[in-house]
């Protein structure tokens, strides 16, 4: 059994100073952060590391957003790993493409940190997810909060 540990989240942004600042603020509150700034550096992460969520700047093509989600869905124990899109635009495309890939949600930077952090820990707890994280569980509640809380 996998000792319990903070949840991992897969920050995928082409953008340097955007990707640091994403990691700084998710790593300061509590998540083992994993940065990439392109998809092959995202897919060999998801590949080796046990990835919980993936915040991907859809910023980068329509083709690879598709790719990339499919290969880590692929992936053993990742087939339902949720995704939070992030851009810096908010064109229908952009919109769309965030129910299309199946996406929990979608974030238009720059974006507040509070509100980064409310989606991020809904998205760890999304219902599909709950009872393989009551089955299996590989990462902490935050403190002071039950399962039941976590879920509302």
């Amino acid at each position: 059994m996998n000792p319990i540990t903070s949840p991992t989240i897969l920050v995928v942004d082409p953008c340097g100073l955007d990707l640091t600042a994403t990691s700084a603020l998710l790593h300061d509150n509590g998540y083992d952060v994993h940065c990439a700034q392109d998809v092959d550096a995202a897919l060999k992460a998801a590949q080796s590391l046990p990835i919980d969520l993936v915040i991907y700047d859809v910023s980068i093509d329509h083709e690879t957003t598709e790719s990339l989600l499919d290969k880590i869905r692929a992936l053993p124990e990742r087939n339902d790993v949720p995704a939070m899109f992030i851009s810096s635009t908010q064109t229908p495309d952009v919109v769309r493409r965030t129910d299309q890939y199946g996406s929990s949600y979608y974030l238009r930077k720059p974006f507040e940190s509070e509100v980064m952090l409310e989606l991020v820990d809904k998205a760890l707890w999304m219902p599909h997810l709950v009872n393989n994280h009551i089955l299996q569980p590989h990462f902490n509640v935050k403190t002071g909060t039950s399962v039941t809380e976590s879920l509302s």
